[in-house]
């Protein structure tokens, strides 16, 4: 591990050294989520959420060719005023590393570097998945195929519901992620606590969630897991309502021909004015949700 190139914050190497649960977060809501100063404030009360449940967040980004592993108040500062910084997954994580590059993480490069420095859970928001159109396109995201190799459990309110859900769970099943609805028979949709579809399995609770994933330790199943977390109730637009916005916002980004990793920024920014803001308010709830479980989760595993 002394070779990689890590930088862990002092929170985070403290946290190590006493075998406290620490919780790995994405960069990419304070780099492409949202404007400065809300993305900055977005990140930090995130962070607090995950320190009140009794565990230790770790947000990580790339910066000066070092793989970031909890930023410090300045840290983030810095980060959520940058221009000009790389959207990272798999193919192009160490791209950013070698040319000193400045990067903030999705799903799939969170989850590569979580499991680098021995963290074994992570919150965000919602994965990535088949876009729509992809039988054409073949614009598949590479959460999907991270999930299948990366031994993380990854906390979020299902797919992102501009993606083709049934799709998305069918490659999911595919490549052998476990797909646990958290107190749901049915597959969340990111802003919607409803898709219509089944969650393949149910656990209701953290350590419920620690247990099964001890068992897939004990059996040498590797790969992650996906916790699927309905956005709370009072928080969430129905499904019904998002259809209509999501259907035009669809259409939008074809008419202006967004493709790859543009289309996913494009989208949830368009859908944050079509929404008059409120699919942004959503969204910032349904991480904080997702943040509390994955702390309560971090905490069942250290307990055994």
């Amino acid at each position: 591990m002394a070779s990689l190139p890590i930088v862990y914050s002092p929170e985070v190497e403290a946290a190590k050294a006493a075998g406290a649960p620490i919780v790995a977060l994405e960069s990419t809501i304070v780099t492409h989520g949202m404007p400065y100063p809300d993305n900055v404030e977005t990140a930090r009360a995130v962070e607090a959420e995950i320190r009140n449940r009794g565990a230790v967040p770790a947000t990580i980004a790339v910066l000066d060719g070092k793989i970031r592993v909890g930023l410090d108040a300045d840290t983030l500062e810095r980060l959520g005023n940058m221009t000009g910084v790389m959207k990272l997954s798999r193919a192009d994580l160490a791209f950013a590393i070698a040319t000193k590059r400045p990067g903030s993480t999705t799903v799939a490069a969170t989850m590569i570097c979580a499991h680098l420095a021995g963290i074994d859970v992570f919150a965000t928001g919602g994965i990535g998945g088949v876009h729509q159109g992809a039988e054409e396109s073949f614009d598949i995201s590479a959460d999907l195929e991270e999930l299948g190799r990366t031994s993380v459990i990854v906390v979020a309110a299902g797919a992102k519901a501009i993606l083709d859900l049934p799709k998305t769970l069918e490659v999911l099943e595919t490549k052998g992620v476990p797909v646990v609805g958290f107190g749901t028979d049915e597959f969340p949709a990111f802003w919607s606590r409803r898709s219509g579809l089944k969650a393949p399995l149910r656990l209701d609770s953290a350590g419920e969630i620690a247990a099964f994933q001890a068992a897939r330790d004990a059996l040498g199943i590797s790969g992650g897991m996906l916790v699927a977390n309905p956005v709370p109730e009072a928080d969430e637009i129905p499904a019904v309502r998002m259809k209509g916005f999501i259907e035009a916002s669809l259409a939008s980004a074809r008419d202006a021909g967004i493709a790859a990793k543009e289309v996913t920024p494009y989208l949830l920014a368009d859908m944050f004015e079509r929404t008059a803001g409120s699919s942004l308010k959503t969204n910032v709830a349904l991480v904080m949700n997702n943040a509390r479980l994955a702390a309560d989760i971090a905490k069942a595993m250290k307990a055994g």
